[in-house]
């Protein structure tokens, strides 16, 4: 049998070496997987005649993704409530006697109790979810279990999570505890959370794992493993695939006329769409031959003779940078510095969700061209005739203004007292502005006089020889002396400090950097 797997491995990496060539090769064959889909169902008798009636359509997440009736999986109609025996699911036989699939949608709001009805009649111990609950923004699938200590009910069933775990950074694994009538049964649950939707993994490992750790649960229990997705058909015809040549792989039934197309179809016989692009049937290729491979390495009885393999004859098969690292399943150990890019790989509809910036050299960003005429935005509501001139600015400058002894409107008992002249629009008299505080805020504790004529009154503030305490205020000392004549018709008198302005805009300059 090693000399069938070094086969198929080496057309494998053949169809790498041949870059455009080898992709197309296995494009055709996926064709032709497709193109038989109308004489297959001719040929067996398919009909979807049950997911078409009425009262069913609903129970359906895709239209176009009906169960045939021939292997679909009928419900026992025992509850009063939800006596209807349909559901979206197919029976799938495996490699061997004992091993059976049951390929189904991920259940929606209103099929959620005939997911757990489906469960518990056919004592399904094992679950393998292929999606998230949200993908791209849309629900792929309603959520049929409780956070982890917690319960929830569907219709009859309660249902626990007991524990949840991660076996790697790819797979969530949930213990549940399903409660019907007086009787509870233990499912295991893994959700493999890393193939993004209309895409590919990039690596098989996590799936591997995954199988190795579901079958570790499944024992020898014969019951069905249940399979699901989105819609049932793409990812778990995939990973139903994988399953299927790994248990022909350990009863060593891989014969010299193995192919993948012949596994495909008879996939697609029982559960139609299964394998549903060409990424996911390329991904399909490179799993096996990653099996085989691995198979090839580490034998079970290494004193036999078996076929030499030439080093390194896989290394231009596996893609050499995983987007999600995830322990190898065998524990097999590969020379990354000796690996060189696959021309040939799976491809995925998405970039990885898991691109670092530190992987980028760098980031080109072109710059537009400077236009001919440098062209200045103007406000439709503005004068025509004032669009060519500079516009005047909103505030004026605001300066101290220092009390001259001996005023007559005053005591002149105080000299250098600093009085600020409200900031005034250009066409607004001092006057005017002296009645308003204009953004201004008076100190607290201080005689707030608006009138000019009562400018007599000496503030209580801090000195200039003195710091002042309180963090809250800023006070000018030392003023520049203007030469202008006793005090101004404007003055308010005391310290103030500057409000923030009221609108949109920023307030000057001058204001963060007072005159001294």
């Amino acid at each position: 049998m090693e000399a069938h797997l070094v086969k198929f491995v080496e057309r494998v990496r053949c169809l790498s070496e041949r870059n455009g060539d080898g992709e197309s090769v296995i494009s055709s064959e996926y064709a032709r997987i497709r193109q038989q889909n109308g004489h297959m169902k001719q040929t067996y008798g398919l009909t979807t005649e049950a997911g078409g009636v009425k009262e069913n359509v609903k129970k359906n997440r895709y239209k176009d993704i009906l169960p045939y009736d021939q292997s679909r999986v009928i419900l026992s109609p025992t509850m009063p409530d939800h006596n209807s025996d349909y559901i979206n699911a197919n029976f799938v036989k495996g490699a061997i006697k004992s091993r059976t699939y049951i390929a189904t949608q991920g259940p929606l709001s209103n099929t959620v109790v005939d997911f757990w009805r489906m469960i518990w009649q056919y004592n399904v111990q094992v679950i393998i979810m292929a999606c998230k609950e949200i993908e791209m923004g849309k629900k792929k699938c309603e959520v049929y279990w409780a956070s982890s200590g917690e319960s929830s009910v569907f219709g009859p069933f309660t249902v626990s999570t007991v524990e949840e775990s991660f076996p790697n950074e790819e797979v969530i694994l949930r213990t549940l505890a399903v409660k019907y009538c007086d009787e509870t049964h233990t499912v295991s649950q893994f959700q493999y959370t890393a193939w993004p939707d209309h895409g590919i993994p990039n690596m098989p490992d996590g799936i591997l794992g995954m199988m190795e750790q579901a079958h570790i649960r499944q024992s020898h229990n014969t019951t069905p493993m249940l399979i699901h997705c989105s819609a049932g058909c793409g990812r778990t015809g995939v990973i139903c695939a994988i399953d299927y040549v790994s248990d022909l792989l350990d009863t060593k039934k891989i014969e010299e006329d193995f192919s993948i197309m012949d596994i495909v179809l008879e996939l697609r016989r029982q559960r139609p769409s299964a394998v549903q692009t060409k990424e996911q049937y390329e991904f399909l290729f490179h799993t096996v031959a990653h099996m085989f491979e691995q198979a090839v390495r580490e034998p079970s009885q290494p004193n036999q003779n078996q076929t030499k393999v030439p080093p390194s004859f896989y290394v231009n098969v596996v893609p050499p940078k995983p987007a999600l690292r995830s322990a190898s399943v065998s524990g097999a150990n590969f020379d990354q510095r000796t690996r060189k890019p696959p021309p040939l790989r799976p491809r995925s509809s998405h970039p990885p969700s898991s691109t670092k910036m530190n992987d980028t050299y760098a980031v080109v960003s072109k710059t537009k061209p400077p236009p001919a005429a440098l062209s200045v935005h103007h406000y439709d509501n503005a004068e025509r005739s004032s669009r060519t001139s500079v516009p005047e600015a909103l505030y004026s400058t605001v300066k101290p203004k220092v009390r001259a002894v001996g005023s007559t409107a005053g005591n002149t008992t105080a000299p250098n007292v600093p009085a600020y002249i409200c900031s005034t629009p250009a066409n607004q008299t001092p006057a005017a502005a002296a009645t308003e505080y204009c953004g201004y805020e008076m100190l607290p504790a201080e005689t707030q006089m608006k009138n000019p004529q009562f400018h007599t009154a000496v503030p209580k503030g801090p000195s200039d020889n003195s710091s002042s305490t309180d963090d809250d205020y800023e006070y000018v000392s030392n003023p520049v002396l203007p030469s202008s004549s006793v005090g101004s018709s404007g003055g308010l008198g005391f310290k103030c400090r500057i409000k923030k302005p009221k609108g949109p805009r920023d307030p000057p300059a001058e204001w963060n950097h007072p005159e001294r």
